[in-house]
C-alpha cells in the first residue's frame, strides 16, 4: 500500500451498501462539508435534458473549450448525485479543458437497470444535438466516469455503436466495475480491501440488477464483440476488486482492434485518489485530465 494512502485508512468512513438510503445521506453530508472547488475559470450551469423522465445535468464550460465529455459519477449505482460529484466534475473540466456534462442519473435499487443507462444515453444524444449551444464540436464527444459511472460509460459506448447513435471519440474508464460474475482473482480475493471489497461489490450488483438477467449493456464484460468501439483510457487500482475485470476489458478491446491506454496504479485502492494530498492521487488525477485533453484535441 502506498504509505501516504495507508495513513488515511483508519479514518475512512464506513459505507453500508445494504442500506442505500443511509449511505446516500452520509455520502451527501461528507461531500457538502468538503471545500468548494475553484470554478472561476469556467461557467457552471444546471440544465434539464428532456427525456422520459427528464434528466438533470450540470454543465461545466471552461473558457475556449472545444470537446465535451458526458461524465458519470461513481457510487455503486446506489449513491451520488450532481452535488456530490461537483468537485470531481469541476476538476475534470479544469484538467482537461473539456466541457463536462455531469449526469444526475437515476439510482438503484429504486431504479434498476436500464434506468441509469437510459438517462446516460439520453444525455449523450442531447450533448450531440446541442453542440452549437454548448460551444463544442460534435465530432469531439467522450464518455467517462468512475467505478459504476465507468460501467455506464462503457455501456453507453456499446449502445451507441449498436444503435448507430451519436459518434463517441473516446471512453475514459476509471476503476470500472464491468462484470457482475465476480469470478476474477481480484473480485474473489479482495474481501477486506479499504473502502470497497467483494461484499460491497456484490451488494452493488444486487441493487443494480435485481432479479434481471445480466446483459452486455448492464455488464459490459459480457460483451462478445468489442470491435468498432471508441479508443479508451482505462485506469485500475492495485487493491480494488474491480482491478482484473478492468484489465481484462482493456485486453479485450485491444484484441478487437481498439486503441487502449491502460494504467494500473500500484499501491492504490478503489477511490483512493480522493485523498488529494497523496502524490499518487495527484498523478492519477492529472493523468485523467491529460488523457481526455489528448483524445479531444485536434
Amino acid at each position: 500500500m502506498d504509505p501516504e494512502l495507508e495513513a488515511f485508512i483508519p479514518f475512512l468512513p464506513h459505507m453500508d451498501m445494504n442500506d442505500p438510503v443511509t449511505s446516500r445521506k452520509d455520502f451527501a453530508e461528507r461531500a457538502a462539508a468538503a471545500p468548494a472547488p475553484d470554478t472561476s475559470n469556467m461557467e457552471v450551469e444546471d440544465r434539464t435534458v428532456s427525456a422520459d423522465p427528464d434528466v438533470a445535468v450540470r454543465v461545466y464550460r471552461p473558457h475556449r473549450a472545444r470537446g465535451a465529455v458526458v461524465w458519470l459519477h461513481g457510487g455503486g449505482g446506489v449513491f451520488g448525485d450532481l452535488d456530490t460529484e461537483h468537485p470531481w466534475a469541476a476538476r475534470i473540466a479544469d484538467l482537461s479543458g473539456a466541457v463536462v456534462i455531469s449526469v444526475g442519473y437515476r439510482l438503484a435499487p429504486e431504479h434498476r437497470f436500464p434506468a441509469a443507462l437510459d438517462d446516460a444515453y439520453a444525455v449523450l444524444t442531447w450533448t450531440a444535438e446541442h453542440a452549437d449551444e454548448l460551444g463544442t464540436d460534435p465530432a469531439r464527444i467522450a464518455v467517462g466516469g468512475h467505478s459504476a459511472g465507468a460501467n455506464l460509460a462503457a455501456a453507453v459506448a456499446l449502445r451507441a455503436r449498436d444503435q448507430q447513435g451519436p459518434a463517441i471519440r473516446f471512453q475514459l474508464l476509471n476503476q470500472p466495475g464491468l462484470d457482475d460474475r465476480q469470478e476474477t482473482w481480484s473480485a474473489r480475493n479482495f474481501t477486506d480491501t479499504p473502502w470497497f471489497n467483494r461484499d460491497k461489490l456484490a451488494a452493488a450488483w444486487r441493487h443494480y440488477l435485481g432479479s434481471q438477467p445480466a446483459t452486455p449493456y448492464a455488464t459490459p464484460a459480457r460483451a462478445t464483440d468489442l470491435s468498432g468501439l471508441p479508443s479508451a483510457y482505462i485506469a485500475t487500482a492495485e487493491f480494488c476488486p474491480n482491478r482484473d475485470e478492468g484489465i481484462a476489458y482493456a485486453l479485450g478491446l485491444m484484441q478487437a482492434g481498439v486503441s487502449v491506454e491502460l494504467h494500473q496504479w500500484p499501491g492504490t485502492f478503489h477511490g483512493s485518489q480522493a485523498i488529494l494530498s497523496a502524490d499518487v492521487s495527484q498523478r492519477q488525477n492529472l493523468e485523467l485530465g491529460a488523457a481526455l485533453r489528448r483524445a479531444l484535441a485536434e
